[in-house]
């Protein structure tokens, strides 16, 4: 009788932990809205990133997804999960790193697009720099379709890749409004054809721009490209040229033009972290993790 009531408790318990492995495969799925998506960012099948889902919701009594028009989305109950799950996979992480990293030496090379890097690569590196002093870092910048041909052929080890939110590819780290961009207080936007300034004749955001002008019947000229980014934010800021950056990528000197200006609205684009087709290595691996602890830290 003793032996079954210890028995009886130890379940008990053992239902109480929970499994990082179940976790990580519901906070893919939330963030790609799509087990299939969820498989191809975790490296497994499709059939048991379903399996792990069904196991978490039997575990915890409740659904975590329901199907609409766009794919999964989240129940009320998943919704509260969803951000808890991910401090408790960023908390395992660190742990993790703390107890193994010590080790971690050689080089890593980090592919960013040129618009994201003054909005949050800094305090990436400092953290990575701090906890890894041994690894070299070689940080690599092009745009995003730039960024996935170097990926291909092995010239980076993982990268961070802007593309459409109806395209998932990756590891989605976050959701952001493509927005228009002009000087504060100009009238740029007003011009016909519209000036426009892009960094690039690669920038992953021109098809979008181009179609959503398109759709709208708008004429456009292209006043500026294939320069820097700052000399692109200087064309802008001097009421040349409006432009389209993602929200969180605008500086506090230029003005989020809204729709009351009249522009043609813009989809939304993700942020998705891609790592190389060759074997992952340690230094990789933890520059991946401290990518998506960062995320985690601003959406808290």
């Amino acid at each position: 009788m003793f032996a079954v009531f210890g028995i009886s408790i130890h379940n008990v318990w053992m239902m109480r932990n929970l499994d990082t492995t179940l976790m990580r495969s519901f906070v893919a799925t939330a963030d790609h809205a799509s087990m299939t998506a969820a498989a191809n960012a975790l490296h497994l099948t499709q059939g048991a990133v379903s399996q792990q889902i069904k196991r978490l919701e039997d575990m915890l009594g409740c659904s975590l997804f329901e199907r609409d028009r766009r794919g999964l989305r989240l129940t009320p109950l998943g919704e509260r999960l969803f951000g808890k799950a991910k401090r408790l996979l960023s908390l395992n992480d660190e742990i993790w790193s703390e107890m193994t990293t010590n080790g971690v030496d050689g080089g890593v090379r980090l592919g960013v697009p040129y618009d994201l890097v003054g909005a949050w690569l800094a305090p990436v590196l400092k953290a990575y720099a701090e906890a890894c002093p041994r690894v070299e870092i070689s940080l690599v910048c092009r745009s995003s379709p730039e960024l996935i041909v170097a990926l291909a052929k092995g010239e980076i080890d993982l990268a961070v890749i802007e593309a459409p939110e109806d395209m998932p590819a990756g590891e989605c780290l976050s959701i952001e409004r493509l927005v228009w961009v002009g000087a504060r207080g100009g009238d740029a936007y007003r011009k016909r054809p519209l000036p426009l300034s892009l960094v690039s004749e690669t920038c992953a955001f021109r098809p979008a721009i181009f179609e959503a002008l398109r759709q709208g019947g708008f004429g456009w000229r292209t006043l500026f490209e294939n320069g820097t980014i700052e000399s692109t934010r200087a064309t802008v800021a001097a009421d040349l040229a409006v432009s389209a950056w993602l929200a969180s990528t605008v500086s506090p000197d230029l003005a989020i033009l809204g729709a009351d200006c009249g522009l043609p609205p813009l989809p939304n684009f993700a942020i998705n972290l891609h790592l190389a087709p060759h074997d992952a290595g340690a230094a990789t691996r933890e520059l991946a993790r401290h990518i998506r602890n960062d995320l985690v830290r601003r959406r808290v």
